[in-house]
């Protein structure tokens, strides 16, 4: 029957080191004062795949271990900071090559047996690669410019791994269900 409608993201997920540098962003963002959000969802930084309403968790966890044993560990390099100023979220960029958007386009393929209406920003041919770093959307306007100014003169190129690949449930905080290492 009806109820509300549960939300899910597929996260990829970054090397321990790589993790900590980019969650440093984050913290100074929210020590200075400008944005305490992002750190409230208590998320690991990440970069989002996919989201789905109201997966079969137990069906979505076997897929994801499937998938995980057919790829491999692959290189992040995060070589760019942006923002989308309608949602007044701030965030770095890996730069990205043919294998990412194949990795993620097999991935839909594998999960496309789940409803992503609503999600068309995160289909293939129209993602937008993305870690977020801020969100200031429930903030005065100008958190939104502070944060970005923090993220320019902070920022310096990551080289690391996206290591593992997880699914999360979008509540608040956000719950991690399931995640599994790829390949070495």
């Amino acid at each position: 029957g009806g109820g509300v409608i549960m939300q899910y993201a597929i996260e990829l997920y970054y090397d321990k080191k790589t993790e900590k540098q980019l969650f440093d962003l984050s913290k100074k963002i929210a020590d200075e004062k400008i944005s305490t959000k992002y750190l409230e969802w208590k998320t690991r930084p990440h970069l989002t795949l996919a989201c789905f309403n109201d997966v079969d968790e137990a069906c979505c966890i076997d897929k994801l271990k499937g998938f995980a044993q057919n790829h491999k560990v692959i290189p992040a390099y995060i070589g760019s900071v942006g923002m989308f100023n309608d949602t007044k979220t701030v965030f770095v960029s890996p730069i990205m090559n043919s294998s990412m958007y194949q990795f993620q386009r097999e991935l839909y393929e594998v999960l496309q047996d789940f409803d992503s209406n609503g999600w068309e920003w995160y289909h293939p041919n129209r993602w937008v690669p993305h870690c977020t770093i801020a969100l200031t959307g429930d903030d005065e306007s100008e958190a939104f410019f502070r944060a970005s100014d923090v993220l320019l003169r902070e920022f310096k190129k990551i080289s690391g791994e996206f290591v593992s690949i997880g699914l999360v449930k979008i509540t608040f905080p956000v719950e991690e269900i399931f995640t599994v290492n790829m390949n070495r």
